[in-house]
C-alpha cells in the first residue's frame, strides 16, 4: 500500500492544528499513528506539511469508536475498513492486559527510564482519556489494592514523585496556553498519596482547564480564602479512599453550601460514597475519570460561571 493519501485537486484540506482541534487528537497523537502504524495517510506540502482531507477526518473518528471500545491501537488498522457491524474483537484478545502488566512491572521495578519511555508512549499514541481509562487509572487500582494489603514506600514514594514531576511540567506550559477556567484541584485528607489528584489534574487540563494542584489536602475552612485568591471557578476534590464519615457527611456538605463556587467529587471516592453526597450541594462526579472531567464544563454553565 502506498504512503501517500490520494484526493480529487479540489478537495478541501485541513493543516494538523485544525484536525486535531475537530477530532479532539493531538498533533503528537496523529503524527504517531500515522508513523507507527499507518492508520491515517495525509498528503505533504512541498514543505512537508501534513494536509488532512475530510475522509482522513472520518477515518480518524473512526480509529476513536475502536479505541474507545477497548481496542489496543495495534488491533485497529484491521478493523477500520471493516462493516461497522463487526464487533470489537474480545478483551482478551487485546494487548491491554500485557501493556498493564509491562507498566505494573516496570512501577515495581522502580526503573525511571522505561517509566519514562511508557508514560510518553501512551500519551503519544491514544487520546489521554483512553489511555486513563485502559492503562493508568487500572494500573493504579491495582497498586493501591497491593499496597493497601502490603505497604511498599519505596515504590509509592517514588511512582508519585515520577508522575508529580511529568504532571507538573505538563500543567505549567499548559495553564501558560490557555485561557480557560480555574480548577482548584485538591487531594482529600485520607489518601496517602497523589495519584488520583494526579490523573485529575492531566485529564482536567487535556480538556482546556487551567489547574491549581494541591497533592496534599487543603484544608475545608481554607477553601473560600483559596478560590478567591486564585480567582478559581470551581472547586475538584479527588481521592482514591473512601473518606471518614464526619468529613463526607458533616464538613464537606457545610463547606459547599458556603463556598460561591461549585464543588465536586471524583474518583474512587465519588464512588464509594455515592448514596453519601447524591442529593446534597457537592456534585458527585464519578470515579472514571475522563468522564468526570467531561461533567465540569456542563455544570460550569449550570452555574452561570461559562
Amino acid at each position: 500500500m502506498s504512503n501517500k493519501a490520494t484526493h480529487p485537486p479540489d478537495t478541501p484540506l485541513y493543516p494538523i492544528r485544525e484536525v486535531s482541534r475537530l477530532t479532539g487528537v493531538n498533533s503528537v497523537t496523529l503524527r504517531a499513528w500515522e508513523r507507527r502504524y499507518g492508520l491515517i495517510r495525509p498528503q505533504r506540502t512541498p514543505k512537508g506539511h501534513r494536509l488532512y482531507a475530510q475522509d482522513d477526518i472520518s477515518r480518524i473518528e473512526r480509529i476513536l469508536q475502536w479505541l474507545n471500545r477497548g481496542v489496543p491501537v495495534s488491533q485497529v488498522a484491521d478493523l477500520l475498513d471493516q462493516p461497522e457491524t463487526v464487533e470489537a474483537p474480545a478483551p482478551d484478545a487485546g494487548d491491554w492486559s500485557s501493556q498493564r502488566q509491562q507498566l505494573l512491572a516496570v512501577i515495581e521495578a522502580v526503573d525511571l527510564p522505561k517509566l519514562e519511555a511508557l508514560y510518553h508512549q501512551s500519551l503519544a499514541l491514544y487520546p489521554l482519556s483512553v489511555a486513563i481509562n485502559e492503562l493508568w487509572q487500572p494500573v493504579i487500582l491495582t497498586l493501591e489494592a497491593k499496597w493497601a494489603a502490603q505497604p511498599d514506600d519505596l515504590v509509592r514514594r517514588t511512582f508519585e514523585a515520577f508522575l508529580r514531576s511529568q504532571v507538573g511540567t505538563r500543567l505549567h506550559y499548559a495553564n501558560q496556553a490557555t485561557r480557560g477556567p480555574l480548577i482548584l484541584l485538591s487531594a482529600m485528607p485520607d489518601d496517602p498519596g497523589p495519584l488520583w489528584v494526579l490523573m485529575s489534574a492531566l485529564m482536567a487540563s487535556e480538556q482546556g482547564y487551567r489547574v491549581q494542584l494541591f497533592d496534599h489536602s487543603l484544608a475545608l475552612e481554607d477553601l473560600a480564602q483559596a478560590v478567591s485568591r486564585l480567582h478559581s471557578s470551581m472547586v475538584l476534590l479527588s481521592s482514591g479512599q473512601r473518606e471518614c464519615d464526619n468529613y463526607i457527611r458533616v464538613a464537606l456538605p457545610k463547606a459547599a453550601e458556603a463556598l460561591g463556587v461549585p464543588i465536586g467529587v471524583c474518583g474512587e471516592v465519588a464512588r464509594l460514597r455515592e448514596n453519601d453526597l447524591r442529593d446534597g450541594p457537592v456534585h458527585m462526579l464519578g470515579d472514571d475519570l475522563p468522564q468526570a472531567i467531561a461533567r465540569l464544563r456542563p455544570l460550569l454553565r449550570e452555574s452561570g460561571i461559562l
